[in-house]
């Protein structure tokens, strides 16, 4: 049965027993008991357990609305997929509230890692000269909420685990058990209500453990991605820049030789400029003289920018150097075990 109520603070908490700090709104994450009484905060989702309904505090929340009208009902009622069903009422309350949390937790990071993977596969592109501004400033908001993501799954972790360091909070959670504690001595499966109480928070502990590791492998592969940007980028911008080097020695080249047309082109008198040959020779120095000098800057630039070849190794060698290898080893092993020097049995 679904029902909405209006209350105040203090008649609240006076008729469930609580102090008034216990109803307290705070975006924290926490699951403790008092007066026999579970109170749950999960950020936005306060509730108070108890043996008899589950009190859901002032939700304003559509998502949240949603579930408390359509799906949580009938996972107390046990028609839900709950693996508590068979147990009392606080179980099925505690999971159902788990479940949710990491429901909301996972549908973030399903959300998050295609909008990932596909800016990534157009930055990480090894054709584009540069990078979009948009797509990088999507990848960073994006980068923002998976941090998020992986503190809230962080919190939720340490809340679990904080309750399973403790034996007696893990008692306490079991409501059903100190107020009836003869009907409600053992489950059905013959284990105690404390154990199947910690398997249950164990259980949602690791589903938070694959979920950080998941956020982990997204956060890793961004960090991946983005050497494989920066190395592109230095790739093209070496490109460039040797390009425009040899632009530079082209240019130096021509100069250099243009520096002969340049005398004979001064204003001054001499017997060479009535010869109309003088020019197709002095010209075709210049070209020659340019370009005999930029491929010398070419081949002087190869040397020195390309990586070197490998040494390389003769086949004798090759084959030899396995079998040295396997019979130092075999010496090596024979004196460690019968306790004689390394010196005496390469002699022998």
């Amino acid at each position: 049965n679904i029902f909405m109520i209006e209350k105040k603070k203090t008649e609240l908490y006076q008729e469930l027993g609580l102090q008034a700090r216990d109803l307290r709104f705070q975006h924290v994450m926490s699951i403790a008991t008092r007066n026999n009484r579970i109170i749950m905060r999960m950020e936005f989702l306060k509730a108070v357990i108890t043996p008899e309904f589950l009190l859901i505090l002032d939700y304003r929340n559509l998502s949240q609305e949603h579930w408390l009208l359509n799906e949580l009902a009938s996972q107390l009622a046990g028609e839900g997929q709950l693996v508590t069903y068979s147990l009392p009422f606080e179980f099925r309350a505690i999971e159902a509230i788990l479940q949710y949390w990491i429901s909301k937790l996972q549908g973030r990071l399903n959300t998050l890692q295609p909008q990932i993977l596909e800016t990534l596969e157009v930055l990480v592109d090894p054709k584009l000269l540069s990078v979009d501004r948009s797509k990088l400033h999507i990848l960073l908001q994006n980068g923002k909420s998976l941090s998020e993501l992986e503190t809230d799954v962080k919190v939720f972790k340490e809340t679990i685990l904080e309750i399973l360091d403790e034996e007696e909070v893990i008692e306490e959670l079991c409501l059903s058990k100190w107020t009836d504690p003869q009907v409600f001595e053992e489950s059905t499966s013959g284990i105690d209500h404390a154990e199947e109480m910690e398997l249950l928070l164990e259980n949602y502990y690791r589903q938070a453990e694959d979920l950080l590791n998941e956020a982990r492998e997204l956060r890793v592969l961004i960090d991946d991605s983005e050497s494989i940007i920066f190395i592109n980028l230095d790739s093209h911008r070496n490109v460039m820049m040797r390009l425009n080097l040899q632009l530079t020695m082209g240019t130096f080249s021509v100069s250099l030789f243009g520096l002969i047309g340049v005398a004979f082109g001064m204003n001054l008198e001499s017997s060479l400029e009535e010869d109309p040959r003088i020019f197709w020779l002095v010209t075709g120095i210049m070209f020659l003289g340019s370009g005999l000098i930029w491929r010398r800057l070419l081949s002087f630039l190869g040397r020195h920018l390309d990586p070197p070849l490998p040494p390389h190794v003769p086949a004798v060698l090759k084959k030899s150097q396995p079998a040295a290898g396997r019979v130092e080893i075999k010496t090596n092993l024979k004196g460690e075990t019968f306790g004689l020097s390394r010196s005496t049995l390469t002699n022998q």
